[in-house]
């Protein structure tokens, strides 16, 4: 209740605060912000089902490192209001409506998607190796195959996309993002586990993160696969840290996630993509009105079709928690929401090209 508290609160300021900013993007605009909320109810307890159980569960501690960075942070909730203001100015400006993906068409979710002249966007990658026995100092033939994942997934080559159900097939995107190999990192360290605190970003500290994608692959532990920091954080921890285990498809990896869509996911993070049951109940939504509404993520591979608040749960995207064999889309929406971060205000615009 503290957080709802602190939330609302914090919302409400940063509506006044931000005001002025607002008439600066487009006095003509009127983008609607009431649905927005910072802290979300993080981790649903499956980090400790993992850890504890024979059945391994995707976990994804991304939501709680926000809500831990919202509380160190005092000006981060601020300046993700801003950056959602923006996407939101983005989507509105493209094809219409008020921006917030819950109506009026401006995610670009439902019919024909709209061009947004930002062409292919490629992003290079800085992979740090971080290792303390031969198994986590993974091969260049490993890391390369995490890399063609992004790639196939990201702009909608993967084989698997052909296994997407009729419902949802209108609005299955190519991001027209690229990722590409730019150098690798390797440390030797003794340390056994680096946990979800940023250790190993303050040690090995990431390079150019404001034109690279740095990822850290590492050995988490407590069964935790990857987390990734959204659009808005510090400089000094922007990136994504992954385990070993789970990072591409060859070499050191685990089944059922040694497909690579933990990379996959964690970097929809890292491009401003929330879980897409909202990380909360009915009505706390992604902000992408074309992945239904849910409350809850999914495990394992369900069965099509998987309904929860009255609609079908769109289980195969990348940024549910099933398994790697079982998701194999972005949607168009969300697609709106990645590249709005790289047009001109946005919080990743050094990226574009």
């Amino acid at each position: 209740m503290r957080k709802v508290l602190l939330s609302m609160a914090a919302v409400a300021l940063l509506f006044t605060a931000c005001n002025d900013d607002s008439k600066a993007i487009n006095q003509e605009q009127e983008i609607d912000m009431s649905d927005f909320y910072v802290y979300t109810d993080g981790d649903d307890g499956s980090a400790s089902k993992s850890a504890n159980s024979k059945n391994k569960l995707k976990t994804c501690h991304t939501m709680n490192i926000l809500n831990r960075q919202l509380n160190e942070n005092p000006g981060l909730a601020k300046k993700m209001y801003d950056i959602e203001y923006q996407t939101r100015a983005f989507i509105a400006g493209k094809k219409g409506g008020n921006g917030n993906g819950n109506g009026g068409g401006g995610n670009g979710g439902g019919g024909e998607p709209t061009p947004d002249n930002l062409g292919i966007i490629n992003i290079p990658v800085y992979v740090h190796v971080v290792y303390s026995n031969s198994n986590e100092n993974i091969s260049d033939q490993q890391i390369a195959s995490q890399i063609t994942v992004l790639n196939k997934d990201f702009r909608k080559t993967n084989n698997d996309i052909t296994l997407v159900p009729s419902e949802f097939d209108a609005v299955v995107a190519d991001s027209e993002i690229t990722f590409s190999l730019a150098q690798t990192f390797r440390h030797s360290n003794s340390r056994a586990s680096w946990g979800t605190n940023n250790d190993v970003k303050s040690t090995y500290p990431p390079v150019s993160p404001s034109t690279h994608l740095n990822i850290w692959v590492c050995n988490i532990g407590g069964g935790i696969l990857g987390y990734a920091q959204f659009p808005g954080g510090s400089p000094s921890t922007d990136g994504v840290v992954i385990s070993p285990q789970y990072f591409g498809t060859q070499g050191y990896v685990s089944a059922p996630f040694n497909g690579g869509r933990t990379a996959t996911h964690e970097v929809g993070h890292y491009l401003n993509l929330r879980h897409i049951w909202g990380d909360g109940r009915c009505r706390q939504d992604d902000f992408v009105s074309d992945t239904p509404s849910s409350d809850r993520p999914n495990y394992g591979c369900p069965s099509y079709p998987t309904a929860h608040c009255r609609s079908n749960d769109m289980t195969m995207n990348y940024m549910d928690y099933v398994d790697d064999a079982c998701m194999y889309m972005f949607s168009e929406g969300q697609k709106s929401r990645m590249r709005a971060i790289f047009a001109s205000g946005g919080p990743r615009e050094s990226m574009a090209p």
